[in-house]
């Protein structure tokens, strides 16, 4: 395994997050809508059904990470998994994204099922494989890096679908009109001409939308999983390696303290995040009645790749964590800041959505970068390496948060008498305010408790190097055996 690894290596590897990304949006955004608003499910047992459905990962990403660990194949421990989980997930998508007419909750609970184990057996095992290509503290950022410019790049493509299919809706066909009618939807937006319009039209989209999504993934994936394999080697594993039970690296993760830190923060910031995203539709929609949604999301994706090297460099200047720590205070007040907003404020909820995105790269690859970092602790304690392990308790902890956040979210606004289907005229006054408080303030309650654990964070990049420094000593005194 070498430190110097190039640009061609860090991006065709990090090309499986243009995939992940399009099936995560339209999971946290669409998927809610279309099965409570479209198909008639309440919106509180969509919330539970997708926490239910999260949940399998309990079994899941733990069996999946000691498999990645110990696999060993003529392929490598991690390349086979992408091989073999692309078609669980392109089947899960195709099902989960293109239901029949009056499918019930057993549908549903099953597609997302196989949807959440495909995307274990790919994720998992890619995110431990970019932790082992280097042991470098800043070159792991930009294997990191390069993954999330790949998330973001999906993204965007995830949000110009839909903006794509709203704005033909409105009756735009070629390039030129698809421009001018998403110009007229805005400037519609600061009278409330469009206001009916919206809410009729967008709440029948859901399906259109979410058929063009799943054909999107559907012919991409395959596509990045072929780069990844063709380009990409995995790092020589050391045959002599120590591989101890998963319940000896359980007590060995448990020890980590670094490792416990990252886990917790990374719990309460997914939380307050899929918190606010499963009502965001709503939010956007009904609340400050965004004409076209898609471009909104399109161009938060756009801030949000235009600020990596930002992100990149604050790291680099201050460390990993403390640049985390401001991505969480600047969305903390855009969050706050959109308590404020009222019908027909596009200009202002836009210019909020912006700066969010500006954060988002930051919020995705910062905490996975420091994770890479608390490898080594493990590594220099017992001589092994697990990072198929370690990055199975995060993904655990990721999908936890996302289950519990989602469902919580979509529970409370349910219950409490906000419609999907029928917007704010048909949603009681307690609804409409719950679905404002979920949206605004849940994330700043999360994010405020995780700032006092990023705070004094313990492996800042002069404790890593002087971790690597030791390891290092201790791989030559072995090689000099």
């Amino acid at each position: 395994m070498t430190d110097q690894l190039s640009k061609k290596i860090i991006y065709a590897h990090g090309s499986i997050g243009l995939p992940l990304a399009v099936i995560g949006y339209p999971l946290s955004i669409w998927i809610p809508a279309h099965y409570s608003g479209g198909l008639g499910l309440s919106l509180a047992t969509v919330g539970t059904i997708l926490m239910l459905a999260r949940l399998s990962d309990v079994f899941t990403d733990p069996i999946m990470g000691e498999l990645s660990d110990r696999w060993r194949t003529p392929m490598g421990r991690r390349r086979p998994w992408l091989l073999i989980g692309a078609p669980f997930m392109m089947l899960g998508v195709y099902k989960l994204f293109i239901p029949d007419a009056g499918v019930g909750l057993g549908y549903f609970l099953l597609w997302l099922s196989v949807f959440f184990i495909g995307s274990t057996m790919i994720g998992l095992p890619h995110r431990a494989w970019g932790a082992e290509l280097s042991t470098d503290y800043h070159q792991r950022s930009r294997v990191t890096a390069a993954r999330e410019i790949y998330v973001l790049v999906g993204l965007m493509l995830a949000a110009a679908v839909p903006m794509i299919i709203e704005i033909r809706a409105d009756g735009g066909s070629g390039v030129g009109q698809v421009f001018s009618t998403l110009w007229r939807d805005a400037m519609g937006a600061f009278s409330g001409d469009f206001r009916e319009k919206t809410i009729v039209d967008r709440a029948t989209l859901t399906g259109p939308v979410l058929a063009g999504l799943a054909w999107t993934i559907i012919m991409i994936l395959p596509l990045c999983v072929a780069i990844v394999l063709w380009f990409v080697k995995e790092p020589a594993a050391d045959i002599t390696e120590s591989r101890p039970s998963f319940r000896d690296g359980l007590k060995l993760v448990l020890k980590n303290g670094p490792m416990l830190r990252v886990l917790i923060i990374v719990l309460l910031v997914h939380f307050g995040e899929s918190f606010r995203n499963a009502v965001s539709l709503f939010f956007i929609r009904d609340i400050v009645g965004v004409p076209t949604i898609g471009a909104a999301y399109f161009f938060y994706f756009i801030a949000g790749l235009g600020a990596i090297p930002f992100w990149l460099w604050l790291g680099r200047k201050v460390g990993k964590h403390k640049a985390f720590m401001w991505t969480l205070v600047t969305v903390a007040c855009v969050s706050t800041a959109n308590l404020f907003l009222e019908q027909g404020d596009y200009l202002p909820f836009f210019l909020l959505f912006v700066v969010k995105g500006f954060c988002f790269g930051g919020l995705q690859f910062l905490p996975i970068a420091m994770l890479a970092d608390v490898v080594d602790v493990d590594a220099a304690r017992s001589g092994g390496r697990r990072a198929g392990t370690y990055f199975a308790f995060l993904g655990f902890t990721e999908k936890l948060a996302i289950a519990f956040g989602t469902g919580v979210s979509l529970n409370i606004v349910g219950l409490l008498g906000f419609d999907p289907s029928g917007g704010t005229a048909a949603s009681t006054d307690l609804g409409v305010y719950a679905l404002r408080m979920v949206y605004c303030l849940g994330p700043v309650v999360f994010y405020g408790l995780a700032l006092k654990l990023i705070w004094n964070y313990p492996l800042t990049p002069q404790r890593h190097a002087r971790l690597r420094a030791r390891l290092e000593r201790r791989s030559a005194r072995l090689s000099r055996r």
